[in-house]
């Protein structure tokens, strides 16, 4: 297994002790440059490139010393959406055929999606993570929202998804406009749900919300009213 970084380098390899030597006379060690640029067609490389998952078979490769190797591959991208890395498993195993490639290359893009889908909730930790959708090629789909309802992030598969770029998140993005949902925001709305949730953590309890929100028993019931609400 292999992480590397934008450019292909070789960041990390883990590799059991029967594989390393085979594995290091490929050049897939630690400090390697693994580009499409300067080593053609190759699991890391042609990800990278394409920016999507890919599965490059034996004889798929472009450098004949690679020829004993397939490899399974996936794209991890940052909280921003950008390119930062491939995920990658490479056999020298030659009883591998491309249903087993098939397989593993399925564990290789749900891996990728949590490190993904970590490494954004990690970034936007203190705030509210709206799950769109969960994709097997783009990813995962997840939205960062402040406690004003404010989009403040996105991931790729959001971005992709939602029609966004860095230009479009630049200021903070009204989650139901930007979901094509609800109406402009009111007073009344913000009032509604104010008293509602001062009433929940009250377990109903008019006093306690009233104490809750620093206001009078008869102010609660008069804002109460004027929001539609019953008690």
């Amino acid at each position: 297994m292999i992480l590397s970084d934008a450019r292909g380098v070789i960041l990390e390899r883990r590799a059991g002790d029967g594989d390393a030597k085979g594995f290091a006379a490929a050049g897939l060690v630690e400090g390697a440059m693994w580009g499409e640029a300067e080593e053609g067609t190759n699991g890391i490389g042609t990800c990278l490139f394409e920016d999507k998952p890919v599965i490059i078979h034996r004889n798929q490769h472009f450098a004949s010393r690679n020829v004993g190797i397939s490899c399974m591959d996936a794209p991890v991208h940052d909280p921003h959406g950008r390119l930062v890395g491939a995920l990658d498993v490479s056999t020298c195993r030659d009883d591998h055929g491309p249903a087993m490639a098939e397989m593993i290359a399925a564990l290789v893009r749900d891996a990728a999606r949590k490190i993904e889908r970590d490494y954004f909730c990690r970034h936007f930790e203190g705030n509210r993570i709206i799950f769109l959708s969960d994709d097997t090629v783009a990813g995962t789909a997840l939205l960062a929202v402040d406690r004003d309802d404010l989009v403040i992030g996105a991931s790729r598969a959001a971005r992709l998804r939602l029609g966004l770029n860095d230009a479009a998140l630049a200021a903070p993005r009204v989650l139901a406009q930007l979901l094509g949902e609800g109406a402009p925001p009111s007073f009344e709305d913000a009032d509604r749900a104010v008293l509602r949730q001062a009433l929940a953590q009250a377990d109903g309890n008019a006093s306690k919300a009233a104490r809750l929100l620093g206001i009078g028993r008869a102010t609660l019931y008069r804002r109460m009213a004027r929001a539609g609400l019953t008690h």
